[in-house]
């Protein structure tokens, strides 16, 4: 099928890629008794050629969880009854696993609030307290 495209920088080499496929359950009649349509893609990200040490370090802290006791990340499919689709439907949700656990998110700059922003808060607050003003001294009340 080609190498699977993660970034525009960053594909797994098929070579990497194990595939292997049983008979799915749910609908589909007797084809779900005949038919190995179900897929199973296992990728070892930490013996991965294609990652940098850095990025390797990342994506296995991230991973961490979601792989197997010998470091092997595991995506199923069965959704549909074609088997070709369903190894498409694997790569895909394989590449949107590694492209999120890659994703770095930005660090956020601190920055002070505008002089706006300030008097806005404030008038509000003083809006707010003159309601419960007004609120709180009813005459007759008691």
């Amino acid at each position: 099928m080609g190498d699977l495209r993660i970034t525009h920088a960053l594909g797994i080499p098929d070579a990497e890629l194990s595939e292997s496929f049983s008979r799915s359950t749910g609908p589909g009649g007797q084809n779900v008794n005949k038919v190995e349509s179900k897929v199973e893609l296992r990728w070892n990200p930490a013996t991965s050629a294609v990652l940098g040490d850095r990025d390797r370090a990342y994506l296995l802290e991230r991973l961490a969880r979601s792989l197997t006791a010998s470091g092997d990340l595991i995506v199923r499919s069965s959704r549909t009854r074609d088997q070709v689709r369903n190894r498409a439907d694997a790569r895909e949700r394989l590449a949107e696993i590694v492209r999120a656990a890659l994703h770095r998110p930005r660090r956020r700059v601190a920055t002070r609030p505008s002089r706006g922003s300030v008097e806005r808060r404030i008038a509000g607050k003083k809006r707010r307290a003159g309601v419960k003003r007004v609120r709180a001294n009813r005459p007759g009340d008691d």
